[in-house]
């Protein structure tokens, strides 16, 4: 309830994420286990008068940037494993929706926790984001804030203290829809894409290409999205509640608002809600007529972009437009179509016939502007480790490349005493 009342999210959609959060720190502790267990790992060695093995030691205190989307769980996707691999951390969450971050920290406390492991610093975004990635006390920075131009000053900031960096700047997702689907059904997944969590994620399913299907692809998704119950977060049956604030309100209906003066059309929504007189909703808004030259393509949530493609090349040129490649999704009753697709689509996630599936077991993360690194899944943990190895030299006999002194002593009396014994 905390975290709808926060960011907007529908209530349906809270308690999806909270599970989430139980099975996230479900899934670390098994790390940590597993970490244990592949400590002192033998390396095999060309020469026997050696052994050697490998480990990995926590990076120490790791500052933790999270967003206000998904405000625990994206919490809870670094907090865990951090803590996992034996890190301390400081997690600035978005000054837009902190209340759930403060109520991890009062559970953490309650369950016992030693005070200094985990620490919430609210504020501001620019102030506290600067105090903990410009700490010479902070080991790494790992950053979930879907903005390019803040992450490319993190890593400038981070760079001369030659400090890691993970980060994920967010995207924009192509879905490729072919003949050869259950209309509704690619219908139905492509609106997801688009409006979970109130068309407010990273991943969001911005732009779909139907492939020969179009018109009657456009007349389903304007159906479907006149049918999304739009309403206060805590009704039951929400699907759709308000953006997080008045400052994303108005960037979304400039950009519906470019996208109309450049020449797209508007096949429903783009307006405010006409029932809710307050709050800042946004009706479920499906654009047409798009072209590769248009700021929305690049930009914009809360929005579904349709462009009609005609052939499987045109796709994949399509898909791969945007600077960003976090995550896309390809929708085909052809096994081989997909599988083609999936390898071509220059991305880090990759739904086949469905899209916004995220498992905590299955790494996270994208190319190109979206990410540099990834998050979750088996390696998930090591973001927070570095690797170190141990050789021992467990030889009874001297090394003998240097000559002891000894020994040169030794040699010096050996050779006078044979220029002796000559000159007698």
């Amino acid at each position: 309830k905390l975290e709808a009342l926060d960011c907007g999210k529908p209530y349906d959609e809270a308690v999806w994420d909270m599970d989430d959060v139980a099975g996230a720190l479900s899934t670390l502790r098994d790390s940590a286990e597993a970490l244990d267990k592949r400590q002192n790992s033998p390396v095999s060695l060309p020469m026997e008068t050696f052994k050697c093995h490998s480990g990995e030691s926590l990076l120490g205190v790791v500052g933790l940037i999270t967003p206000w989307n998904y405000p625990l769980l994206m919490a809870t996707w670094k907090v865990a494993p951090a803590l996992a691999a034996g890190c301390t951390a400081d997690v600035k969450p978005s000054e837009l929706a902190s209340v759930t971050c403060l109520e991890l920290a009062d559970i953490c406390k309650e369950v016992g926790l030693s005070s200094g492991v985990l620490n919430i610093v609210t504020g501001l975004g620019p102030d506290a984001v600067l105090l903990c990635q410009g700490s010479p006390d902070v080991d790494k920075v790992s950053i979930l804030l879907g903005r390019f131009e803040t992450g490319k000053k993190i890593m400038a900031r981070a760079a001369p203290m030659v400090k890691p960096v993970t980060l994920e700047l967010g995207g924009k997702s192509p879905i490729v829809v072919f003949d050869d689907v259950d209309i509704d059904k690619a219908v139905e997944w492509t609106l997801f894409g688009c409006f979970w969590t109130n068309g407010q994620i990273a991943a969001h399913i911005s732009s779909s290409y139907p492939y020969k299907i179009a018109k009657e692809f456009n007349e389903r998704m304007v159906a479907w999205a006149k049918n999304i119950k739009v309403s206060d977060p805590l009704e039951e049956g929400c699907r759709l509640g308000p953006v997080v604030s008045e400052g994303q309100y108005e960037k979304i209906k400039k950009f519906i608002s470019n996208a109309k003066s450049e020449g797209a059309t508007i096949l429903t929504g783009g307006l405010r809600t006409a029932h809710l007189e307050k709050g800042f909703f946004i009706e479920p808004t499906i654009i047409t007529d798009i072209t590769t030259s248009m700021e929305i393509l690049e930009g914009g949530v809360l929005v579904s972009l349709c462009v009609k493609i005609s052939t499987e090349d045109e796709a994949i040129e399509l898909a791969n437009h945007t600077q960003y490649g976090l995550a896309g999704a390809v929708l085909s009753g052809d096994r081989e179509r997909c599988q083609r697709l999936s390898e071509e689509i220059d991305a880090g996630c990759i739904w086949v016939n469905c899209s916004q599936p995220c498992f905590c077991q299955a790494p996270w993360g994208g190319n190109k502007r979206s990410d540099f690194g990834r998050e979750l899944g088996e390696g998930g943990i090591d973001n927070y480790l570095s690797v170190k190895q141990v050789t021992e030299y467990i030889s009874d006999e001297k090394w003998g490349w240097y000559q002891s002194p000894l020994q040169a002593v030794n040699e010096k009396m050996a050779r006078k005493l044979v220029c002796f014994i000559r000159i007698k």
